[in-house]
């Protein structure tokens, strides 16, 4: 009989101690579970305030550009200014005028008629001794310049013999004003030797346009 109770002692008492076992088990995997998921979550709030601290740079960066933006917009308006300062007149109220071909026209048309000749009889103007210029104070245009003539041998009484003899002397070298509003005044300015006077007093505002010496009614080669 004592061996039967043995037995039966024997099954029943490794129950608890299993029970014990798998208390502790289940004791640790809760705790791992645990751990596991509080490390998660102190994972992604890193991640979360990574994030927040990027955003909050680059909205930094963008608040920045329209600083740079400003600054380039400044720099049309020196620009602007330069534009400006480089068309406006000089002090003196003349204006440097380019010789067109209109104006040209006019010129030798209005010596032509000076010496009543034909204006087909010149060939135009010299090149490079033709000026222009406008003089708002006295609202008048000034020209000056010389006459091309053909150098061919001309008959006795045409137009080609006296546009010729009214080349030389004085008459080398011409000076124009124009009213606004009205008709060419030619003037001979050319020099007949050192010193020669002047028949036409032009504006000291021309002259220093045209580079000319001060006083002067010719430019320094004439």
């Amino acid at each position: 009989m004592a061996a039967p109770f043995a037995g039966a002692g024997a099954s029943r008492c490794p129950a608890p101690a299993n029970g014990a076992a798998m208390t502790t088990s289940d004791h640790r995997r809760r705790t791992l579970v645990r751990s596991a998921r509080a490390l998660a979550l102190a994972t992604v709030a890193g991640l979360v305030l990574a994030a927040c601290s990027s955003s909050s740079s680059s909205g930094t960066t963008t608040t920045m550009a329209p600083a740079a933006t400003t600054s380039s917009t400044g720099t049309p308006a020196s620009t602007a200014t330069t534009a400006t300062t480089a068309t406006t007149a000089p002090a003196s109220g003349v204006s440097n005028l380019p010789v067109t071909d209109a104006v040209r026209a006019q010129l030798v048309a209005a010596r032509a008629a000076q010496l009543g000749i034909a204006p087909s009889t010149f060939t135009g103007l010299t090149p490079g001794d033709t000026y222009y210029a406008y003089d708002a104070t006295t609202k008048t245009y000034w020209a000056a310049g010389r006459m091309a003539v053909p150098g061919t041998v001309a008959a006795p009484g045409t137009d080609l013999e006296k546009a010729q003899v009214a080349g030389q002397d004085e008459g080398s070298y011409l000076v124009f004003s124009q009213p606004s509003g009205g008709a060419w005044t030619v003037t001979p300015a050319g020099a007949v030797g050192p010193g020669t006077p002047c028949g036409v007093t032009v504006p000291a505002g021309v002259v220093q346009a045209w580079g000319w010496p001060a006083g002067s009614c010719r430019p320094a080669s004439y």
